[in-house]
């Protein structure tokens, strides 16, 4: 049994936040009758949903995207100030797809979307690697290096920070790994993986620093890489991407049927081959600069 809710947001497009509300607006009928309590309870082997007319079909299918974001895009349904938007760029086809997490207006580099809520839902709350590019004004320092290793917990964490973000204190886990592409007195570059990246993490870590992120590139996430995808197109997931992220996406649904916290570490360390070369650094939970990314 589950929520009518979850049932819908699971099965189709829709997101929690959008079940509750066609379910409130009397447009969600379960075997035959109206329902207006998105906590309903459904057998999902065995119950009929109809949502606007169209019945909810429980598959496990779904599609996964990569997008390389260019700079000057917001990762969002529209924008009042009628800024551009990713599906100003995206092809039709994919309008409907849900953006697995943000890159704020200035980040550019991989962004992962896709037709299904839960797997959305799922890849947004792991730990699994995100690898950035990032470039500071600035040298980079033995603080932050100790940061980086040991993390860091801050009461004041705005620095880096949107305007309107009402978030100030912040803890910030030890980086898996990070290597310094080059470090001088004006501008340094680094590559760093990490496993949230929320809420302008990167930016505020180093910002605590005094250290301006000047460029900032995702360029993996639980190791489906962008490699050489040009900026503003998209591809599909190759068949061995779709193979690990099933595996990890399994083990999240078995772990989470047992009410025990998903190992995404451990998922995450089959992702793909970036995904082995950073696991050493990833399963100790401590940073190795060069090693991580040797190749």
């Amino acid at each position: 049994m589950m929520r009518l809710n979850k049932f819908i947001a699971h099965y189709s497009t829709y997101s929690r936040r959008e079940a509750d509300r066609v379910i409130e607006s009397g447009y969600v009928y379960v075997d035959g009758e109206l329902q207006t309590n998105p906590a309903t309870q459904v057998d999902e082997r065995h119950v009929k949903v109809i949502v606007s007319g169209k019945k909810i079909v429980p598959s496990d299918q779904f599609t996964v995207i990569v997008y390389n974001k260019p700079k000057g895009e917001l990762v969002t349904k529209s924008d009042p100030r009628g800024r551009r938007i990713i599906y100003n760029t995206l092809d039709n086809k994919f309008k409907h797809f849900i953006p697995v997490g943000r890159l704020d207006y200035a980040t550019e580099g991989l962004l992962l979307l896709t037709d299904a809520s839960r797997v959305a839902n799922v890849l947004m709350t792991s730990s699994l690697e995100r690898v950035y590019k990032v470039k500071i004004k600035g040298p980079v320092t033995e603080m932050m290096e100790q940061a980086m290793r040991k993390g860091l917990s801050l009461e004041d964490a705005s620095a880096g920070a949107h305007e309107l973000s009402d978030i100030s204190a912040m803890d910030f886990a030890p980086f898996f790994a990070y290597q310094i592409i080059k470090n001088k007195e004006d501008y340094s570059t680094l590559k760093i993986a990490i496993g949230e990246g929320r809420n302008r993490e990167v930016r505020r870590f180093f910002a605590h620093f005094d250290a301006e992120v000047v460029d900032l590139k995702r360029l993996s996430f639980g190791g489906i890489e962008l490699n050489n995808l040009p900026t503003g197109k998209t591809r599909y997931l190759e068949r061995s991407e779709y193979v690990h992220l099933r595996e990890f996406l399994d083990t999240a649904a078995k772990e989470q049927k047992n009410k025990a916290p998903v190992k995404d570490r451990a998922a995450g360390e089959k992702s793909t081959e970036r995904a082995e070369k950073i696991k050493p650094a990833a399963k100790k939970r401590t940073p190795s600069k060069s090693k991580a990314y040797k190749k």
